[in-house]
């Protein structure tokens, strides 16, 4: 992987910066991130096998994008970029072990996989989350992508009651065309709601996710070992919002 790991043309912040990850120290401290989010505080069934440490068969073929404390250097937050051609070598993307992508892989262009998106805790009502969308542009523009896709988990709720009310609301406001839909190997286990509940406020990556211009592809894939319900999101470069883009690319310099 490190014959592209090219500069990313992104301005490093006073406080936070991001980075493709160079070497496995690096990629190691994103997978402990990744660990101490996903198995100590959410809980979630990790592969066994790394003590303190969230690995998969991925990790090897994707460039890991961390975001660094400035002054400290700690990696506070990271997300797992698969682009076409290590997926053709690999046989497979991430989001096919939860959906069958229908067009998807097909469509015209470069297509970019975000997975494994993850911040610390203590950095969620700040800046990270930008900073690491800058960083995902910088990698757009870096390698001319024409396509982003990636799920955005979903709380299930009782009965996936949740999950049911956040698809209320993509379904008004951000749904992919009917040639784009993908089909989820493990449905909700309800979709239809109590005429009580009408919808429910996008989580945070989902939201920016949808801000940015993305759509969904269609219905969740419930994800039991994380309890959560996986929405693929795909967005056309190309139709990128540009009003609130500015609010996440405002880092990345002109070239």
């Amino acid at each position: 992987m490190g014959a592209i790991l090219s500069a990313l043309p992104v301005k490093r912040g006073e406080r936070l910066f991001v980075e493709l990850a160079a070497g496995a120290e690096a990629i190691r401290a994103a997978q402990a991130l990744r660990y101490r989010v996903f198995g100590q505080e959410l809980g979630a069934k990790l592969k066994p096998g790394h003590t303190g440490l969230d690995v998969d068969e991925f990790d090897d073929c994707c460039h890991h994008l961390i975001v660094r404390e400035t002054s400290s250097g700690d990696v506070v937050g990271c997300t797992r970029l698969l682009n076409g051609n290590d997926a053709r070598r690999l046989g497979r993307w991430y989001s096919q072990g939860e959906f069958d992508l229908g067009l998807i892989p097909s469509l015209p262009g470069r297509l970019l996989e975000v997975g494994r998106t993850c911040i610390a805790a203590e950095y969620r009502q700040g800046s990270a989350i930008a900073v690491l969308w800058s960083g995902i542009a910088g990698y757009i523009q870096l390698h001319s992508i024409d396509y982003l896709f990636g799920c955005a988990s979903v709380p299930l709720g009782d009965h996936d009651y949740q999950a049911a009310a956040i698809m209320n609301r993509l379904r008004r406001q951000a749904m992919a065309p009917s040639d784009l839909r993908v089909i989820p190997r493990a449905p909700l286990l309800n979709s239809n709601l109590p005429e009580e509940v009408l919808d429910a406020p996008l989580p945070a990556l989902l939201k920016a996710y949808v801000r940015l211009g993305a759509k969904a592809c269609g219905e969740p894939c419930r994800d039991p070992d994380f309890e959560v319900g996986d929405v693929l999101m795909l967005l056309d470069v190309n139709q990128l919002n540009p009003a609130y883009a500015r609010h996440f690319l405002e880092r990345v310099s002109e070239h």
